[in-house]
């Protein structure tokens, strides 16, 4: 049994790799953990016509004690045994505030003291809604009725979400359909003397495959006894009126569960053995079924036997995003790949989408040039919006598809590189239907689209209507350019009237009830052409006012190839005009097909800074000038890793010079530093440039030679592109890191391109040539650093380490 249970010690201790000796967690300066423990802003969820609105506020920042709570890695999830659910689930304390909209005045409603809970689901009619009770041996169900503010636990039935979310409302309004622990099941297994040697088989393996899914896979017969034992459910239908539950078919191990728009039918996805110990769970043997709604079985989708060759960057073959039509009684579709799910395949259709009515034979529906990237269905059912994408160009395309025409004959919408953010039309606004579907909203021939509206000054969200006729869309609506306002959900989309949340740099993020008013004439492109009335909803407080303090500016230069950048600067409280101070720069590479999309700005200026977690953002409030830059990789799909090392640099060299040039960069005092891909980037640049006096990489990838079969979008294996492999693992150039590197790195890491060993070789390899370095592994953190104690102590090594090296470098040479 692979069980992470550590007695934790009253003083609780982090390693110091290199020294050997015991640290305690640290704290960060006192502004910036004033900033970690302030009152998070409210989370909201809206009734399906609505009418109300639940607010809750969720638990950044669990203590570390939860996080060493027992844990079994179970073939891609992380089970807490105690109460057959996933490891440290987000959740909130179960208080929570229930308002009708839009004047109602707020209503606390509360259960036990100390009840945590998690998910809010809300019935089809607005009336009711359901959460989960998280307690230490079970997960429980909570109904509420927002007619009178009340909520009952439903006694005697424990739910399981190991592998999927637990509760799906049935057409009716009045029952649930639930995800139970098996009533009455048998005792945990217990290990057993192995009866061989494990043995590992590839032979009857005929392709190259992915195996980046391979994260906590099961290890022994054991592992798969209790991954069957965890995921068993049996599942049942509730009624809200008498809180009395009956079984629905078999206990199974269930990965998947919808119901039919019309009630009658179920469709399951059962996981079944033999499971595998070389792919995670949703790549194991499974049944794609029909039940009636009181589980008795009507037919088999799909028998789909261990998915362990799907290609690099592929897709399984035979049905796949199995669903049920929402605006038909029981009718299904899904897609099955024509090209063996692989890219490599030159073919002329790429994917087939398919159509069966239960009881009836499979039809094929239409085929399309690419790989499927989304269907949606507009209410009323004669139309469908399908988009599909191609890897090679990263470009998408959508088309409105005539839901009754056989074949269809789609109308062209959209054309457009995927990465072209100035370009994006933004997506279609849905409706709920009963059983947890999901319609495109419709008024006569006319859907709404919502979009982010990327500017070259920062976004401006945006709420436009297309007519189905014409194809042509109109705005409605658009956030003023200092303030940043999206569309949250419609009160009446025929008098114009919907929720939005509007933010600006120095007001808290709040709820609007908006207005659409006059027409306004002559209105410029890409601006509303009607008026906005507001009137505020929710009154949420600054809760951490030290951060106004810090100055924020979008600012836009180019790189010497005239490649386009964009970056956010973030200046330390009572910074004065033309002082220098120490900087540090903070990135992601992402990768570009062509320069000019490459250069378009995707920052928001005028959003409200509250930073979660370790974030960059909290650094000036230690004294620091901190760049949050765009760094592009432009260049074809297949080969834009070539030249990784050299634009980076490019950029980073640019930024600072930019920095420099505006007055509040010292250039002798510039660190670096990022997250995963960006800890692959932040190790490089010390590497291959002498810009920077330090760095600190964190969670990252820096031996492409244990991932070799593609990273990022890295399309070639080590063995095609072997040099570009060689070239950007810094662990094989460790002896070319010749400024100060500080790795830290969760010490469970699930992310299967950064395991742990990733930063524990680089450190090794550093220190083992001589080079300055220090590796801080988090107990019981995986790829984002939760707990509040790792939160605190990575924002103390990384400021303690820049003070060291970039503030006070002189003093350290």
């Amino acid at each position: 049994m692979r069980c992470i249970l550590r007695a934790l010690l009253a003083s609780l201790v982090i390693w110091s790799t290199g020294s050997g000796a015991e640290e305690r967690y640290r704290e960060p300066p006192a502004a910036i953990r004033e900033v970690l423990d302030a009152t998070p802003a409210a989370s909201h969820a809206f009734s399906a016509d609505s009418k109300y609105l639940l607010s809750v506020r969720y638990e950044l920042y669990p203590p570390i004690a939860e996080l060493a709570a027992p844990m079994h890695r179970l073939a891609g999830v992380r089970v807490n045994p105690r109460n057959n659910a996933p490891h440290a689930m987000p959740r909130f304390p179960c208080t929570l505030a229930l308002r009708a909209l839009p004047k109602g005045v707020e209503k606390q409603i509360k259960t036990r003291p100390g009840l945590r809970c998690a998910r809010l689901d809300w019935s089809p009619d607005g009336r009711h809604f359901a959460f989960l009770g998280i307690e230490e041996t079970g997960v429980h169900l909570w109904i509420g009725d927002a007619l009178d503010a009340s909520v009952r636990e439903v006694p005697d039935l424990r739910l399981n979400p190991v592998l999927m979310h637990p509760l799906a409302w049935m057409p009716d309004g009045r029952s649930l359909l639930v995800g139970s622990v098996p009533a009455e099941r048998e005792p945990v297994p217990v290990a057993a003397a192995p009866l061989g040697p494990e043995v590992r088989d590839s032979t009857r393996v005929t392709k190259p495959s992915s195996t980046y899914e391979e994260r906590d896979l099961l290890e022994t017969p054991h592992d798969a006894d209790l991954f069957e034992y965890y995921g068993s459910t049996q599942l049942r239908v509730l009624d809200l009126g008498s809180l009395q539950s009956q079984p629905v078919g078999p206990v199974s191990v269930v990965g998947n569960l919808q119901v039919s728009p019309d009630g009658a039918y179920l469709l399951v996805t059962r996981i079944n053995r033999p499971y595998a110990f070389s792919r995670s769970w949703n790549r194991f043997p499974r049944s794609i079924e029909i039940w009636t709604a009181d589980g008795v079985l009507v037919e088999t989708v799909a028998d789909k036997p261990l998915a362990d060759q799907v290609p690099i960057h592929g897709v399984e073959t035979g049905p796949r995003s199995v669903n049920f039509i929402p605006t038909q009684a029981h009718t299904l579709w899904w897609v099955e790949a024509l090209d063996q799910g692989d890219w490599a395949v030159k073919v002329a259709k790429r994917d087939r989408v398919v159509r069966k009515q239960i009881g009836q034979p499979a039809q094929s529906w239409f085929e399309l040039d690419q790989r499927l990237s989304n269907l949606g269905f507009i209410e009323g059912g004669d139309t469908a919006l399908v988009t599909e994408w191609e890897r090679d160009r990263r470009w998408t395309r959508s088309f409105l598809v005539d839901t009754g025409a056989q074949p269809p004959k789609p109308r062209l919408l959209w054309d457009r590189s995927f990465n072209d953010s100035y370009a994006d039309p933004g997506y279609p606004l849905y409706r709920p239907l009963p059983g947890n579907h999901y319609v495109i909203r419709r008024d006569g021939k006319r859907i709404w689209l919502s979009g982010d509206g990327a500017t070259t000054l920062g976004k401006r969200p945006f709420l436009d209507v297309l007519d189905l006729t014409t194809l042509e869309s109109t705005r409605l609506f658009r956030a003023t350019p200092t303030m940043l306002e999206s569309f949250r959900a419609w009160d009446d989309p025929v008098r114009g009237t919907f929720y939005s949340m509007r933010e600006s740099p120095r007001d808290p993020r709040n709820l609007m009830h908006v207005t659409l008013g006059k027409t306004v004439r002559n209105a410029a492109a890409g601006e509303a052409t009607r008026t906005a009335e507001r009137t505020q909803i929710t009154r949420e407080l600054d809760p951490a006012p030290q951060l106004r303090g810090i100055k924020k500016q979008l600012v836009s230069f180019k790189r010497k190839d005239g490649v386009q950048l964009a970056m956010t600067v973030y200046l330390p409280p009572g910074h004065k005009a033309g002082t220098r101070v120490p900087t540090l720069l903070w990135a992601y590479p992402l990768e570009y097909s062509d320069a000019a999309t490459a250069g378009q700005v995707n920052a928001a200026p005028n959003a409200f800074v509250v930073p979660y977690g370790a974030a960059f953002e909290l650094l000036p409030l230690a004294g620091y000038a901190v760049i949050d830059v765009a760094m592009p990789i432009v260049g074809p799909t297949e080969t834009v890793y070539e030249s990784f090392v050299e634009q980076i640099v490019d950029n980073a060299a640019a930024t600072i010079d930019e920095a420099v040039r505006m007055g509040f960069a010292d250039r002798d005092r510039i660190g670096v530093f990022g997250h995963s891909h960006g800890a692959l980037m932040t190790s490089n640049l010390l590497i291959w440039s002498d810009l920077f006096r330090a760095g600190v990489a964190r969670s990252g990838a820096y031996n492409h030679t244990l991932r070799p079969f593609g990273f990022q979008t890295e399309h070639r294996t080590l063995y095609q592109a072997r040099d570009t492999y060689l070239k950007l693992s810094p662990t094989l150039n460790a002896d070319k890191v010749d400024e100060p590197l500080l790795l830290i790195h969760g010490a469970i890491d699930a992310n299967p391109g950064t395991v742990p060993l990733q930063s524990e070789k680089l450190f090794e390899a550093v220190r083992g040539v001589g080079g300055t370095t220090r590796l801080v592994m988090l107990p019981f953190e995986s790829h984002g650093y939760q707990g509040r104690e790792s939160v605190g102590h990575v924002l103390a090594e990384t400021i303690d380490w820049f003070d060291r090296y970039v503030k006070n470098a002189e003093l350290n040479k």
